[in-house]
């Protein structure tokens, strides 16, 4: 029984997959999506928004800097050296036809989406920060989670579980903060009022 309610549900991960991947192909999304999905794009801008927090963010904007990293690498490490071992799931794009594949296919595993994961992490610690910023950070991590799959290297449940280990993970990191900045209220900073 727990077998044939596994088979369903990666039928239905491999069905919605294709209809995202492959039904969904347009110009502008093969332009866009290798773009926000490679993180080469991303180094450059990352890398300046770091120093911009450190130099001009203030206390803030060090916290945020703190935070992401120690949010990061604890996301990063829970799903490519933990989870994605741990399950083993192969990509869509080494196994499956007619997948519209837009970039390389690696040979790690699959679950969960580790981009999803990182992106999600970090979005979600910066919109604790930042929170007037919310709507448009989330929804890029939820542009660069949705670009893994019309890519072709990842199914909607690697992404799925690469957002929910992304929350779970801002969750813990910001839960730590908010019970260290309790007991020393020096790391604490004041945030913006929705």
């Amino acid at each position: 029984m727990f077998n044939l309610i596994i088979e369903k549900i990666i039928q239905l991960d491999t069905n919605l997959f294709f209809v995202l991947n492959v039904r969904t192909q347009n110009s502008v999304l093969d332009f866009l999506m290798p773009i926000l999905t490679n993180l080469d794009y991303w180094r450059i801008p990352l890398t300046i928004l770091v120093i911009l927090l450190l130099i001009f963010g203030g206390k803030r904007g060090r916290i945020a800097v703190a935070l992401l990293l120690v949010g990061i690498t604890l996301s990063d490490q829970l799903c490519n050296s933990l989870i994605k071992p741990l399950i083993g799931r192969i990509r869509p794009c080494h196994v499956l036809e007619n997948v519209h594949l837009l970039i390389n296919c690696t040979g790690s595993f699959s679950f969960p989406s580790s981009h999803a994961t990182n992106i999600f992490t970090g979005m979600i610690i910066l919109s604790f920060i930042y929170r007037k910023l919310r709507m448009v950070l989330l929804s890029i991590a939820a542009m660069v989670a949705y670009s893994r799959i019309y890519v072709g290297v990842h199914y909607p449940l690697d992404v799925l579980g690469g957002i929910m280990l992304g929350i779970i993970c801002a969750g813990i990191v910001i839960y730590l903060y908010k019970l260290f900045s309790r007991r020393y209220p020096r790391i604490s900073f004041k945030t913006d009022v929705v």
